[in-house]
């Protein structure tokens, strides 16, 4: 077996995200969800991973999961022995984003939070796929098992997250940074700004994705994955 891998669901998500991920490489690497369901802040998000995680460990986060993995990388750097960032960004929330996010909260709140992934589903996936009702249930499924308590947390903790660009430049782990090609919330790129930043990142732009690459395009994305966990490893401690 090779190094443990611990995947970071993204906002209103479970491990369902990467369901076909977790299955094609558990054969080599122990596979572990972080709890992003409890907690108000990215950091405190960062910390309950980093307790319950392996000594040392493969880390792969999708879109509130990537803000996850990067608080993980600057403030535990040693512990991490590969970084996949997926459909996300290092950038801090936008006013705008951040207004359509206390809409959603508003929501939440007074029990409409059926109608948030009403709110939300034409932004998660590619404009082809949002007639696929089975991606659908699934999107729904992991919505429902999260439950607006906790969404409301983690649009908290997104509204409050740092500007992780400026600690890019020093990660030093084999990186790889995923993208769908259609995802129009986290777009390519802001993806190849990550990849420029950080030292050993390698691009991968997913065509017919949208923000769920994951669950919209699994065998291109587990096929990266699987690239990814094959590059030799380098040390956090390493030159860059």
């Amino acid at each position: 077996m090779h190094e443990p891998l611990v995947l970071v669901p993204g906002l209103n998500c479970t491990g369902a995200l990467f369901t076909e991920q977790a299955e094609a490489l558990e054969a080599e690497h122990p596979i572990q969800i972080a709890d992003t369901t409890r907690d108000e802040s990215i950091a405190a998000m960062a910390a309950r991973l980093l307790a319950n995680a392996p000594s040392r460990f493969a880390l792969a986060g999708l879109s509130m999961g990537g803000y996850v993995a990067l608080e993980v990388m600057r403030i535990a750097p040693g512990r991490v022995t590969r970084l996949a960032l997926l459909d996300t960004s290092a950038r801090p929330d936008t006013t705008e984003a951040t207004s359509r996010r206390i809409a959603l909260i508003r929501k939440a709140e007074h029990g409409e939070f059926a109608q948030i992934h009403r709110a939300l589903w034409p932004m998660l996936v590619a404009p082809d796929r949002q007639s696929d009702a089975e991606l659908e249930g699934i999107v729904r499924a992991m919505a429902d098992e999260t439950g607006p308590d906790s969404f409301i947390r983690q649009e908290r903790a997104i509204i409050g997250r740092m500007d992780s660009r400026p600690f890019l430049s020093a990660i030093a782990v084999p990186a790889l940074v995923l993208v769908g090609g259609e995802d129009r919330l986290t777009p390519p790129e802001l993806a190849r700004e990550m990849t420029a930043a950080i030292p050993h990142a390698e691009l991968v732009v997913v065509e017919g994705a949208g923000h769920f690459s994951t669950l919209e395009r699994p065998a291109e994305v587990t096929a990266a994955m699987q690239a990814w966990l094959s590059r030799p490893a380098q040390s956090a401690a390493d030159p860059v």
